[in-house]
């Protein structure tokens, strides 16, 4: 079978998603897949703060480098040469729909061209999120079928919020199906489309292995114990900072370790202030593990919104899947999949009291239970569920 993905996710960078890891399963699995990196817009082109991955592409772009990479077996990357306008800045949805198609066509040759290099005749595409750049691509490429991956609530977000609130739903109407990596975003997609269906969520099981020898990393090994880590993004968007503070002031005796980009909101915050806060900055997922592994409790302190309530959020499975405690805000999902093996406060008391009971009660039996209950979140099963999927919408037809 062959796999055209569009995704808002670059592939082979320093960070994994829903669209890249099925990618690269199903590639595994022997089926062919094209993956479509994100495209490169006029005002990104002529940007200053794009990070290194974005700058690769468009010098491979100014180089005149064919774009088309075998990345692994089966597998194909596409840094696409065309320049999108940037659009997003029209105010009303009709005449940028007008603009956004010729975009969409602008990207749609150079699918077509790499689809035929690669004799990709017949594909399922999976449009992970894009909303925007992928709307008409069912219409201009043709696929076999056209399924939409439904993996965070984008829509309700500034960049996306003025046309993605009209347009989001009549791409799910138009999708032949919609697979969801939460229940709360199958609910929600079932309103536009009956037939979306959750998929779950995978993880590097290979790479989060507890059975893998961690050297502690050099920075680690001065902070004193107990450590309370997080590992991601740090968004005030998704993390709630006074929780955050109030728990690291209320717990003198152990060391608050984060691991991730700070927002401007988290950079100027008084978590800095603090002696028994660390910020270590990001890493690469490569190495992620062997901070996780010397962590003693790990937390996810979600600010509930409408961005998070249904979420799915990865790191707990990464964190499980090395056997650790989990404290975290409680959220739909966090109820839905996760009330066994971890740990769910309210508030912020609670998030407090559960961090001391998650170290008392830690045992290897505890551990045990939680590794093996990670097994369930392999990229295998996922793939496999998209498949059923596609079983469907074929048998439909």
């Amino acid at each position: 079978m062959n796999f055209v993905f569009l995704s808002l996710q670059r592939i082979n960078t320093d960070r994994e998603s829903t669209s890249t890891g099925l990618a690269k399963e199903l590639s595994n699995q022997q089926h062919k897949v094209l993956y479509v990196n994100p495209p490169i817009n006029r005002k990104t082109w002529f940007a200053s703060d794009n990070d290194k991955f974005i700058n690769e592409h468009i010098r491979e772009i100014k180089d005149q480098k064919d774009g088309l990479i075998e990345i692994s077996p089966n597998l194909y990357r596409l840094n696409t040469h065309c320049i999108l306008e940037s659009i997003n800045w029209i105010p009303n949805t009709m005449i940028f729909s007008v603009v956004n198609k010729i975009n969409n066509k602008r990207l749609a040759r150079e699918i077509l061209k790499s689809t035929q290099k690669l004799d990709m005749d017949n594909f399922i595409l999976i449009n992970d999120k894009d909303m925007f750049n992928s709307f008409y691509l069912k219409e201009l490429l043709k696929p076999k079928a056209y399924i939409y991956l439904d993996r965070d609530k984008t829509v309700v977000m500034d960049y996306w919020k003025r046309h993605g609130t009209k347009l989001e739903p009549k791409l799910i109407r138009k999708s032949d199906a919609v697979i969801c990596n939460s229940y709360d975003f199958e609910k929600y997609n079932r309103q536009f489309n009956q037939d979306s269906y959750y998929i779950g969520n995978g993880v590097d099981l290979g790479l989060f292995d507890v059975k893998n020898q961690y050297e502690i990393p050099n920075e680690l090994k001065n902070i004193p114990k107990p450590v309370i880590g997080y590992v991601g993004a740090l968004l005030s968007l998704r993390l709630d900072i006074d929780l955050m503070f109030s728990s690291a002031v209320n717990n003198p005796d152990k060391s608050f370790v984060f691991i991730g980009p700070e927002d401007d909101d988290f950079a100027k915050s008084k978590l800095h202030e603090l002696e028994n806060v660390y910020f270590l900055g990001k890493r690469h997922k490569n190495i992620v593990p062997a901070y996780i592994n010397y962590f003693d409790v790990c937390i996810n302190p979600q600010i509930v919104n409408e961005v998070t309530i249904g979420n799915f959020p990865l790191k707990i499975v990464e964190y499980l899947s090395l056997g650790k405690p989990v404290v975290a805000i409680e959220t739909n999902t966090m109820n839905e999949l996760f009330p066994e093996v971890t740990y769910i406060a309210k508030n912020q008391p609670e998030f407090d009291r559960l961090i001391d009971k998650a170290i008392r009660e830690d045992s290897d039996e505890k551990r045990e239970r939680r590794v093996n209950f990670t097994k369930q979140f392999s990229w295998n099963k996922v793939a496999n569920n998209v498949l059923a999927v596609i079983k469907k919408i074929e048998n439909r037809k």
